[in-house]
């Protein structure tokens, strides 16, 4: 029990938690007015002058409900319980509106962005106003329940989005773990292959060494030149997560010039691929990226494009940069408003970051999607 505690004292807060956008505005702007009217025009409001001081001088805490949940649940429920206080001293029914409901978004807010120490301190500043108020108010224990069950509620639905979140965190976290450990594979047998032509040569130059120099110093110009590109794959590879234990797959790697193979790879759509500009002189590992978002796109366009016919690829490469699209003509599907993208999409993105490059996908403006990525032709895994 006691490492569960400390556990839970020791989560953080919610990462990342939104600023006050324009729907938070929206709300006080509309609270601000329904409590004005419910003092004034409300015949049995308790304390009225008082109530209505109360009720709308809160409503501003909620524009600081996630970047400052415990803050805002002591000043709140802390005025709440000043005012219990008030009644029992003076007699009658504590000041309040019922527009105060607003309240119950501040403990749902400590608990799915607040750490779960701040949801320890906060809870008993919510529970002694909410149990204090119920002999108060004179509310019967069928209403007393059903209060602490909406209160209860809102504190486990923030739990609970709290949790959705953490999980799909891990997830994306889990795919770029995956992207990065599939480019460590990559990276090791772009090096590999390098150090097997310097061996090579080295072997060959020591053969002719004594018999023809000029061979031997052809060798070692083209050692010279294998070693600095295995220099610059190495420093990329160590910038890369790998687990010690995987061995590298031996299969050669797919590079830009390979592309040409897709068509006769699936079943789906046609692929119709166009390549320009120099890209046999790209570096291995930055070719091999190249061809896997080709490969990662084609194959989610053959798996989620509805009647598509046609799947264009296309890959220019000029002196600073490699452009690569991939467009099909298929029926677009709109996302659902709020949802994320794929971890297919996550994953691109993160490979092509680690070369320094861009990665976006959306709808055409006719039919059909497109997945564009730019990567710097001198870029390096980081």
């Amino acid at each position: 029990m006691r490492h569960l505690i400390r556990a839970l004292w020791g989560e953080p807060s919610a990462p990342d938690p939104p600023r006050p956008g324009w729907r938070d505005w929206a709300l006080v702007g509309v609270l601000v007015p329904v409590a004005v009217l419910e003092g004034v025009l409300r015949p049995d409001v308790p304390w009225r002058a008082l109530s209505l001081v109360i009720g709308v001088g809160l409503i501003p805490t909620l524009l600081w409900r996630r970047s400052k949940p415990l803050l805002v649940v002591v000043i709140a429920f802390g005025t709440m319980l000043f005012s219990q206080v008030w009644a029992l001293v003076a007699g009658g029914e504590p000041p309040g509106l019922n527009t105060m409901a607003y309240m119950l978004l501040l403990p749902y807010t400590l608990i799915r962005w607040g750490s779960k120490r701040q949801a320890m301190l906060g809870l008993p500043v919510i529970l002694v106003p909410a149990v204090i108020s119920v002999p108060l108010t004179s509310t019967t224990p069928g209403d007393a329940i059903a209060g602490f069950a909406i209160l209860f509620t809102a504190m486990a639905l923030g739990e609970a989005l709290r949790y959705r979140a953490y999980a799909r965190t891990r997830q994306l976290e889990q795919v770029r773990l995956v992207e990065r450990e599939q480019l460590a594979r990559d990276l090791h047998d772009t090096v590999a292959h390098h150090v097997s032509a310097i061996v090579i040569r080295a072997q060959a130059g020591l053969a002719v060494s004594a018999t023809d120099p000029a061979a031997a110093g052809e060798a070692l110009r083209v050692i010279e030149t294998e070693a600095s590109r295995t220099l610059a794959e190495m420093r990329s590879m160590v910038r890369v997560l790998r687990r010690a234990e995987e061995r590298a797959d031996l299969t050669p790697l797919p590079l830009v010039t390979d592309l040409g193979d897709l068509p006769r790879i699936g079943a789906g759509p046609a692929v119709d691929v166009d390549i320009t500009g120099d890209v046999a002189g790209l570096a291995p590992a930055l070719s091999t990226t190249v061809y896997r978002l080709a490969q990662e796109s084609v194959t989610n366009a053959r798996r989620h494009a509805r009647h598509a016919s046609r799947i264009a690829v296309s890959v220019a490469a000029d002196e600073r940069f490699v452009h690569l699209r991939v467009s099909d003509d298929g029926d677009i599907v709109h996302p659902r408003a709020g949802s994320s993208p794929g971890y297919g999409l996550t994953g691109m993105a993160e490979r092509a970051g680690l070369f320094g490059g861009s990665l976006s996908a959306g709808p055409n403006l006719g039919r059909g999607w497109t997945v564009t990525a730019v990567l710097p032709r001198n870029g390096s895994a980081s």
